[in-house]
C-alpha cells in the first residue's frame, strides 16, 4: 500500500511536540497543508520582535523552509491564510510579501484576518499555507 498521507517536519525549523509544521497528502496531485507559521527562528526564539514586517518575512522563510523539505517552492502554494494581531498595519507585513514572492503571475488566493492575539503575546503574525504539486 502507498503512503496517501505523509507529515512534513524540517530540521531547518524548530522540532514541536503538538503538531506538525505541514501534511501532505497524495493522489493525481499532492496538496501540502502548511500549519501557521510565525516569525521564529530555528531556534525557537522570535524573530522582529515587535516588528510586523521581520516577522512576516521570517514566517514567509519557515514557509518557504517547509515546502523546500517537500521538494517544491512559492509558484505552487494556491491559498494563504495571513491572521494579523489587530493594530498593526498589513501594508508592513505585505512588503514582505512583495520581497519574498517573485512570480507575480502566480499569486495564490489570500484571506486576512484580524486577530485579538496568537499563542504567543510577542507574535504579530502568523501564516497557513496550501500548495499543490502536480504529480
Amino acid at each position: 500500500m502507498v503512503e496517501r498521507i505523509s507529515y512534513i517536519n524540517p530540521k531547518g525549523l524548530v522540532a514541536s511536540k503538538g503538531y506538525s509544521h505541514a501534511v501532505a497528502v497524495k493522489g493525481c496531485h499532492t496538496t501540502i497543508y502548511i500549519g501557521g507559521k510565525n516569525g521564529i527562528g530555528k531556534d525557537g526564539s522570535v524573530v522582529g520582535k515587535g516588528d510586523l514586517k521581520i516577522q512576516t518575512g521570517q514566517a514567509l522563510e519557515n514557509i518557504r523552509i517547509t515546502l523546500a523539505d517537500a521538494g517544491t517552492d512559492f509558484p505552487d502554494i494556491v491559498k494563504l491564510t495571513i491572521f494579523v494581531v489587530h493594530g498593526q498595519d498589513p501594508r508592513k507585513g505585505f512588503a514582505a510579501f512583495q520581497e519574498k514572492w517573485t512570480d507575480m503571475s502566480r499569486l495564490p488566493a489570500v484571506s486576512v484576518i484580524f486577530v485579538a492575539g496568537l499563542g504567543h503575546p510577542d507574535w504579530l503574525v502568523e501564516i497557513e499555507a496550501v500548495a499543490v504539486i502536480p504529480e
